[in-house]
């Protein structure tokens, strides 16, 4: 009886995620409900945005209250841009959209980030200022908001950026807005992928709203495949290779060796990649068992032959967002503009901060000037700054919606710098146009370490962290105990094996377990779900491990 209140009330204790019971308590439930009413269109998507917001609020509390006003600005704006003719109020009005959306995030996820980098350059001594805490409790005699810390909201990168697609598609004329407010809420919060993506584009998503439900076998088929294939890539790799071996390194990497940080760095590979597409494995099942179709976020990434090629694999929802939003627009590789140099020259400024060595600053401003003289008296240097520039914006972007830390710039702009060194490389490089398996193979192998490495941006916590993990990697590899990490952490490390191996199993071999999976009798199928569950939760510490893109 407790645990069926906890589903039904506001707890930090039980949030409603994949890994949790509660969570399929919920879904149960809910698609019983849903499989009553899916044919009514009009009650079928009222009913999935209230159950959603239901959702949020378990998973985020009273910040269900942002999601609204992000949800009501939206709708109307959307409405108004569609019916207004006047080109100039048209882009007025999106630019009001695109504002307020990235006002809100930014207040949210970038106010201490901006402040502390505003201190910095001024040497002034600003504060954080928590208005909204300090205005909802002015309604009421009891504090019921803390005012001392700006808490980031679940989810919110994510359904920004699905609102501001909203708006920026209607202004382009690629969709009509929708009539019904509920229905963009529906849009804007449908619970699978609402607090780790993917980003679902509105032009995609907006015309199944209003289609009837149609559920086949093949969506049944797909989705319940998906959801185990999620649950054992989180539950079974990702949270047991860090709950036994990652953490532990991480937490105080100066207390193992060089060559204990170095395999936990290829572990975290592994995991963040099984804790990621493991959620939107499982959002897209989900997704599939009520009838809609979410983009496909992940591609297997680390088959990537060069550092383009892994972002055309990874996160595929947010690399494709930022190119039709943010790098087309402002040039994609045909020109930079004044816009892209004045965002790319403040980025940069900030980066040469965050690192506090006098050494690097002055290096990096060297190669910035000469490359500035040289592109003054050579077109050939011009065009090439001009063609890679709004690249390495994006990138530096892309690792700032990450997180609000200068770390993710850097490892942003790491990634860009890998796509811009392969495009000059491949100009030249004698096996491009190879295919051997050993080519192919090299391949991989340099990317998959170069993705790896520039990752310690990513996991360690600060600069401080990550610089006593070069430390360690530079100082103390410490060969002569290599064989007695592999023997104390053996289980760790054939599970990685096993990970890595699936990975790069050869697709028509995936394709063909999936169709096995399609072909096998229902109650096969409900004795692998059966098995699946019982090893994953057998597997499952007490210690609570959320998905990674939750923090995002």
């Amino acid at each position: 009886m407790n645990r069926f209140y906890d589903i039904f009330t506001f707890s930090e204790d039980f949030p409603l995620i994949f890994t949790q019971v509660n969570f399929w308590i919920f879904f149960a439930v809910a698609y019983f409900i849903f499989a009553l009413l899916y044919k009514k269109v009009p009650l079928r998507n009222s009913y999935l945005f209230l159950i959603s917001l239901f959702f949020y609020y378990k998973t985020s509390g009273l910040f269900i209250g942002i999601l609204i006003f992000s949800t009501l600005v939206d709708f109307f704006i959307g409405r108004t841009i569609y019916k207004t003719d006047n080109k100039h109020k048209r882009l007025a009005l999106v630019a009001l959209s695109v504002c307020i959306n990235l006002f809100v995030l930014s207040y949210f996820k970038y106010a201490y980030f901006f402040t502390d980098a505003f201190n910095t350059l001024f040497s002034t001594n600003y504060q954080v200022l928590n208005v909204l805490a300090q205005w909802g409790n002015s309604f009421s005699n009891q504090n019921y908001f803390t005012i001392d810390k700006i808490i980031l909201p679940v989810g919110i990168s994510f359904y920004t950026f699905q609102t501001i697609s909203y708006s920026v598609d209607i202004y382009r004329k690629k969709l009509k807005p929708l009539s019904s407010i509920l229905d963009f809420g529906f849009y804007v919060s449908f619970f699978p992928q609402l607090v780790a993506g993917p980003i679902v584009r509105a032009e995609s998503f907006v015309p199944q709203i209003s289609k009837p439900t149609i559920l086949t076998k093949h969506n049944f088929d797909a989705g319940t495949y998906l959801i185990l294939k999620g649950l054992i890539k989180k539950m079974l790799f990702a949270d047991f290779i860090a709950m036994h071996f990652l953490d532990r390194v991480f937490d105080a990497p100066e207390m193992f060796s060089g060559f204990a940080n170095v395999m936990a760095m290829i572990g975290y590979s592994l995991q963040i990649y099984g804790d990621f597409s493991g959620y939107t494995d499982i959002a897209i099942g989900l997704a599939l068992l009520m009838g809609f179709e979410l983009p496909k976020n992940f591609n297997s990434p680390y088959k990537a032959t060069n550092a383009g090629d892994f972002w055309k694999r990874w996160h595929i929802s947010l690399s494709t967002w930022l190119r039709d939003y943010l790098y087309i627009p402002l040039g994609g590789n045909q020109k930079g503009t004044v816009a892209s140099y004045i965002i790319l020259s403040v980025i940069l400024l900030g980066v040469i901060l965050a690192f506090g060595n006098l050494l690097i600053v002055f290096s990096t401003l060297l190669i910035l000037l000469a490359l500035f003289i040289l592109s003054l008296y050579n077109s050939k240097v011009r065009n090439q700054i001009n063609t890679n520039i709004n690249l390495m914006l994006t990138m530096l972007i892309g690792g700032l919606w990450h997180g609000a830390s200068w770390k993710y710039v850097i490892w942003g702009g790491l990634n860009g710098l890998g796509i811009v060194v392969y495009k000059f490389w491949r100009k030249i490089s004698p096996y491009e146009l190879k295919n051997q398996r050993y080519v192919r193979a090299w391949k991989i192998a340099v990317t998959f370490i170069f993705i790896t490495f520039t990752r310690i941006y990513f996991r360690g916590e600060s600069m401080d962290h990550i610089s006593r993990w070069y430390s360690q990697v530079a100082n103390n590899m410490d060969w002569t105990h290599a064989i007695d990490i592999l023997v104390h952490y053996q289980a760790v490390f054939w599970v990685m094996a096993i990970g890595y191996l699936t990975h790069w199993l050869p697709q028509y071999l995936k394709d063909r377990i999936e169709i096995q999976y399609s072909k096998s009798p229902v109650f096969i199928k409900i004795a692998l779900a059966v098995l699946t569950g019982v090893i994953c939760y057998q597997a499952f510490s007490s210690d609570f491990q959320p998905f990674i893109y939750f923090q995002f």
